[in-house]
């Protein structure tokens, strides 16, 4: 059995893929909650005087990097519940038996996972633009794409770790949506990180979603708390360790 099964990894690309396209509800309630922080904070906030805020950028300009980091990171997190799923009606066992390597199972989950979060975010910028976001270059799309892959990296990842741990779906999204949104709201996605206390502060930079919401936004707005080289090998790193340990776990699940 080879480590890596390049067939395995794309029958299994696929299927998420289109079982993603096929469920429209899903492609609507993966929408609905970041849209809806995007229209009622964007127009809320519009004009308020935040502290913190880039000189020259408007609110909505800075929020929109920040709610497409947050589209990355639910969509990418859950991506842990089909494999789940997968587990609840006998899928997972009949994979887990196939002559396909565990790292295989693993990179085609992460490979489906990421293209739907992919997607997902891809989505929303569209739907920003009429609501008064502009990007700075439509050659620094490419840019945004690129941080877009590796937060998606980092959170299927990261869903594929805790997947590994539970064997019901209903703790599985407990656990997530606590630490879904700490990490959305120490990220810098709303509010500028700046106007928060120091040990917050500190906490806010070993939070990966960080430096991928400040690498969208100096890619897409020209506007970033850090050099874009540190945000983006900040990411590198997050998406390798936690595939890896997403890998090294799922070789220990028992086909049951």
């Amino acid at each position: 059995m080879r480590l890596v099964d390049p067939l395995g990894i794309y029958g299994l690309w696929l299927r998420d893929v289109k079982r993603f396209l096929r469920t429209p509800s899903r492609i609507v309630g993966s929408l609905a909650m970041p849209l809806l922080f995007l229209v009622f904070l964007g127009f809320g906030l519009d004009g308020a005087a935040i502290p913190g805020l880039p000189a020259g950028i408007d609110y909505i300009e800075y929020l929109v990097p920040g709610i497409l980091g947050f589209s990355m990171l639910f969509g990418a997190s859950f991506a842990g519940l089909a494999i789940l799923s997968d587990q609840d009606v006998g899928f997972l066992k009949e994979i887990l038996v196939a002559p396909v390597s565990r790292t295989s199972i693993v990179l085609g989950r992460t490979a489906g996972g990421s293209t739907t979060a992919i997607v997902q975010a891809a989505l929303i910028l569209v739907v920003s633009i009429p609501l008064g976001f502009e990007v700075t270059g439509w050659l620094s799309v490419p840019l945004a794409a690129v941080f877009l892959v590796l937060i998606a990296l980092t959170f299927v990842g990261f869903g594929i770790v805790l997947a590994s741990q539970f064997s019901d779906s209903e703790g599985f999204g407990l656990i997530v949506q606590f630490v879904v949104f700490p990490l959305f709201f120490l990220s810098g996605a709303i509010y500028p990180l700046s106007g928060l206390p120091r040990v917050v502060q500190y906490v806010a930079m070993v939070n990966p979603l960080t430096y991928g919401v400040d690498g969208l936004r100096g890619a897409l707005v020209g506007a970033s708390s850090y050099p874009l080289v540190v945000d983006f090998g900040a990411l590198v790193v997050s998406s390798v360790v936690m595939v890896s340990l997403g890998a090294y776990l799922f070789e220990r699940v028992e086909a049951v």
